[in-house]
């Protein structure tokens, strides 16, 4: 069974950075397209950051110029750098990812984990 397992979140103080993670288990099915999102207490789940199959990225308005997307192949793992944090990135982040298996390819989801921005 294909999972997305996250990990990275936590309390930071304003202006500090943190990196989430999120790799496919087993590591041996690939991520293909896929993106970060973030959803806020009280908010709509957001798309933060959208990555392609040929690793090309994009930004949210709010997090252009903050956050770095990444994917490392050899590790079928997606990165999200946050530098410069602010109180209103306080969200919980999940990750989505397209995987082939086969014939297919199937929409994943990680787990969440809660990243908190302290003024």
């Amino acid at each position: 069974q294909v999972q997305l397992v996250e990990s990275g979140g936590g309390l930071v103080q304003a202006g500090g950075s943190l990196r989430l993670s999120c790799a496919a288990s087993p590591s041996t099915f690939s991520i293909h397209a896929g993106g970060w999102y973030r959803q806020a207490p009280g908010k709509q789940r957001e798309l933060v950051a959208p990555i392609s199959t040929y690793g090309s990225t994009n930004y949210a308005d709010s997090v252009k110029g903050r956050f770095t997307m990444s994917r490392d192949n050899a590790k079928n793992t997606m990165y999200l750098q946050m530098m410069s944090l602010k109180p209103e990135d306080t969200a919980v982040y999940y990750c989505q990812a397209d995987i082939k298996i086969g014939d297919y390819t199937y929409s994943y989801w990680g787990q969440g984990t809660q990243v908190t921005v302290s003024s």
